[in-house]
């Protein structure tokens, strides 16, 4: 029998080449967990921690993760050689590493930490050679700690890759190399949108999400307050990873069971809100299809993807829905109808949000989501902190007889619970959408055309004669590439909706960070069967929510809802405090003040070039001491760039030649007042 399988050899066994991409991957197919920092099936190959080194007969050394199979290849994994070159790696990382390992957040679930265990790492053989760097705690989502940096550039690529941003990058070189966001700023001053996939992927603690546990322990611990929590739809199928439980499987009724324990008054599932946001989003989504304005739209549920469209897409804003998220949603409703209820304050109300998203987190304190200074919702708690929670505690989860929600906000449909997976907005939508279209009751809930893996999906669907175009994206840098082709007016949907973690909610920087990327499909598939489990399955049959608005809200999308339900959006700066100072002229002399704008779309359109001419004639003209130039951000008039500002006159759709021309002008007419030289201090210093 002859056969036309592929191998390579394996500490001298025969592994068959099937479909693998490098060695690493057939190497690990053979049962060898070979250690690595840098490699993720999902992202480039940058083969930068050189842990996963092999030894290849007749080549020497290789990287196993940019080395492709080759039939015949006879490799060995584990040599003398090779267990000291992994050992010597470890310890030069060891010796820049912050080494607070007890008090560090990932210290149970550290890659730095494990592979130095394995390879055997016992002491440190070298002296650091960088000095301490300051914490950057300015994001309400993300700790960044660049003392525990390894340099393995996962956060870099992710945020490159996968979400299409850039907001971090490599500077410097040799043994000053840093991961810093943009001209050294603090996160919370760049084009970070708190969406966390970067610290999903770090293997270290250099990037965390930042922990609100401190602030809810002391809320519980006050008697003047009362405390409640509300549990997003994603959270119950990651919670349970926490506690060694398998991927996916649900664990609501434990969970509840430890919020109550922990001193929660009242727990309400987030799917509630859901179907509120189902109804209010649908009805938008009707009424703008009918008029045929404001389309496609946007849904609006992740915080990282508005906060994205609000920094990148500012002319698209009107295209969003004006819906808060289920998150706000129930903050708002909420904090309006308990304290009467209960008796109570306002102030004196903490809602604390379960959350698999750290966006969530810069969400809850957006200034619009506030009354009279007190926020809709007081706290957010990722999965990973309230896991932390609970064990810090001393509550053994897996043996919590299970309890039950509280009502009327802990009832939700089955539509609100697949929120969590990537394409169940629009499927929730569409179960409402189609009944209001057609009149009639869904024989089957179920749209599969909406469900899958892959980061764009399409479908088109007849509802009731009419033609339905919809686009399922997740991954900001898919989000980019669909919006662009909107504004570009290259496609034709309808309704779009966009998740920033891949998956959806279900791959959050909140959740436990998956092992593999089947945990993720288990919480999907997961999330589904629960929608399959629960007694409704369309939000307008939720009787709580339609209780809600005879009793108190009023009509769909009315005043009071409108009020309570939707929101606006702003143009937001990419980067903050955002001119570089790159020529600053003789202060004694009058001066031309020049403003460049190097934001994308100007950048897109050519302002590089300009700003790159202008400074070269300036000095090749013997001008330096009579102009002030600076490169800016944004003058947030995108679709007109390039953009110049010159003696506080905005000039758009500039070119080298027009800008050159109103420098020579102003050079002779100059608007700036003389800047008066300092007086001198009357020594030899030359002061």
């Amino acid at each position: 029998m002859t056969t036309t399988q592929q191998f390579v050899t394996i500490e001298g066994r025969q592994v068959a080449i099937e479909g693998e991409r490098n060695l690493l991957e057939i190497i690990r197919k053979a049962g060898i967990d070979l250690p690595t920092f840098c490699y993720h099936s999902e992202l480039s190959v940058y083969g930068a921690c050189r842990l996963c080194l092999v030894e290849v007969a007749g080549r020497g050394v290789q990287g196993a993760c940019s080395t492709p199979p080759e039939p015949g290849l006879v490799i060995k994994v584990n040599t003398p050689q090779l267990r000291e070159i992994r050992k010597i790696a470890v310890e030069l990382l060891l010796a820049n590493h912050d080494q607070s390992c007890p008090s560090c957040f990932k210290n149970s679930d550290c890659k730095l930490m494990d592979i130095a265990r394995r390879v055997g790492v016992t002491s440190v053989r070298f002296k650091p050679v960088q000095t301490p760097a300051p914490l950057d705690t300015s994001s309400p989502s993300l700790v960044r700690d660049p003392n525990k940096c390894v340099l393995c550039g996962d956060c870099v690529r992710m945020c490159s890759e996968i979400q299409g941003i850039g907001a971090i990058g490599f500077a410097f070189r040799g043994h000053q190399t840093a991961v810093l966001p943009a001209f050294g700023k603090n996160l919370a001053d760049g084009e970070c949108v708190g969406c966390g996939q970067c610290a999903n992927v770090c293997p270290t603690g250099a990037l965390v999400p930042r922990s609100e546990i401190e602030e809810v322990m002391a809320a519980l611990a006050d008697p003047a307050k009362t405390v409640v929590a509300q549990v997003a739809p994603a959270v119950r199928v990651g919670l349970g990873e926490c506690f060694a439980t398998p991927a996916g499987d649900p664990v609501m009724g434990r969970m509840v069971a430890a919020l109550k324990r922990l001193g929660f008054e009242s727990v309400y599932d987030t799917t509630f809100a859901a179907d509120l946001t189902v109804i209010e989003e649908g009805q938008e989504f009707l009424t703008r299809a009918a008029a045929g304005e404001k389309l496609p739209q946007f849904t609006s549920c992740c915080p990282g993807w508005v906060q994205f469209a609000e920094q990148s897409f500012p002319n698209l804003l009107p295209n969003l829905s004006s819906c808060r998220s289920p998150q706000q949603m129930f903050g708002s409703l909420v904090k309006e109808m308990l304290p009467a209820k209960l008796g109570i304050a306002r102030k004196d109300l903490v809602i604390v949000s379960i959350m698999p998203c750290t966006a969530k987190k810069f969400e809850a304190r957006r200034p619009e989501f506030a009354k009279d200074g007190s926020p809709d919702v007081d706290f957010v708690l990722t999965t990973q902190e309230l896991a932390r929670m609970i064990d810090g505690s001393g509550l053994r989860f897996n043996d919590l007889p299970p309890e039950s929600l509280d009502m009327p906000f802990g009832f939700g449909t089955g539509a609100g619970v697949i929120f969590g997976a990537s394409g169940g907005v629009t499927e929730a939508v569409l179960r409402f959408a189609a009944e209001k279209i057609t009149g009639k009751t869904l024989a089957s809930v179920d749209f599969h055309e909406v469900r899958g893996e892959s980061g764009l999906r399409e479908a088109v669907l007849e509802v009731g004669g009419k033609t339905l175009r919809l686009a399922v994206v997740h991954g900001l840098a898919n989000a980019r590439a669909v919006a662009e082709q909107v504004v570009a007016g290259t496609c034709d949907y309808d309704l779009i909706e966009v998740m920033a973690c891949p998956g959806g909610c279900i791959g959050g920087a909140g959740q436990p960070v998956p092992k593999d990327l089947a945990d993720r499909k288990r919480r999907t598939r997961e999330l589904y069967q629960c929608d399959k489990t629960f007694p409704l399955h369309k939000a307008q049959d939720n009787m709580f929510v339609t209780e809600c608005y005879d009793k108190f809200l009023g009509d769909v999308g009315g005043h009071k809802a409108h009020d309570l339900l939707h929101t606006h959006y702003q143009s937001r700066r990419r980067v903050s405090d955002e001119t570089l100072v790159l020529l600053s002229g003789d202060p004694a002399q009058t001066k031309v003040r020049v403003r460049v704008c190097l934001g994308t779309s100007c950048h897109l359109r050519g302002a590089q070039d300009i700003l790159t001419g202008m400074l070269t004639h300036i000095v090749e003209q013997g001008l330096a001491h009579a102009v002030d130039v600076r490169a800016s951000f944004c003058f947030e008039q995108c679709a007109n760039g390039p953009t110049v500002e010159m003696d506080g006159e905005i000039m758009n759709h500039c070119t080298l030649e027009g800008v050159l021309a109103a420098l020579d002008r102003n050079l002779k007419n100059p608007l700036s007042q003389p800047v008066k030289a300092a007086p001198s201090c009357g020594c030899s210093c030359g002061k």
